[in-house]
């Protein structure tokens, strides 16, 4: 497989086929911001790569070839943020532009080595698995914040989304990875939550931000 192009389309059919059983032109149309006889003329090339299956008036189904090869240059992705983090002092909230510019290097060799020098991470800077050299993805079974209640306690372990303006709002919060909440108390309203966190921080979060903050429960 080869430009650019074609492997910004394979993550972009990937990601919205997680979130959704079923992927059509238009949402990749509206996800790229380009448009539909565009989008169609890569799907032909794709299609005739091997990566996708496309019917006219049906979904887009990514082959088991497609799938792999998606998860490969997300794995290149989330092996570069972690390298960036943690070799070279960038902050969580920077790396994303810069990996999505590196993933894109076909060098199997240079990931490998990456990967080694970082100790075979499992997880990127937002706790978002990394694949393995094979494509294949570790599950995950961490829950959003939300679905918690008053007087549990948790542990941060992911992010649901790692948008920049989320990342920055954690880092005025002195929020970061591995870090244990309590939940004080619900609002039944709008089902806000406050935390408490660090040496007797309290802090009162959104449903929004609690829906992107993943966690595991900490058990007695």
């Amino acid at each position: 497989m080869a430009s650019q192009t074609a492997e910004n389309y394979l993550k972009a059919i990937f990601y919205l086929s997680k979130k959704k059983e079923e992927v059509n032109v238009s949402e990749l149309s509206v996800v790229l911001g380009v448009s539909k006889p565009t989008v169609n003329s890569m799907i032909k090339t794709l299609s005739q790569q091997g990566m996708v299956n496309h019917e006219k008036y049906r979904p887009l189904v990514m082959t088991k070839k497609g799938k792999t090869a998606a998860a490969l240059i997300i794995r290149k992705h989330r092996l570069t943020e972690m390298f960036l983090v943690e070799k070279m002092g960038f902050g969580w909230e920077e790396v994303h532009e810069i990996a999505e510019q590196v993933e894109h290097i076909s060098s199997k060799k240079l990931f490998d080595r990456m990967e080694e020098l970082l100790n075979y991470p499992t997880n990127d800077p937002h706790g978002s698995p990394i694949p393995d050299r094979n494509g294949t993805f570790r599950k995950s079974t961490f829950e959003p914040l939300s679905t918690f209640k008053k007087g549990d306690r948790v542990i941060l372990k992911a992010l649901n989304d790692s948008e920049k303006d989320l990342l920055i709002f954690l880092n005025n919060k002195s929020i970061e990875l591995h870090m244990e909440f309590e939940i004080i108390g619900k609002e039944s309203f709008d089902d806000s939550m406050e935390i408490a966190f660090g040496k007797n921080q309290r802090l009162t979060l959104s449903e929004r931000v609690c829906n992107n903050l993943l966690v595991e429960a900490i058990t007695a």
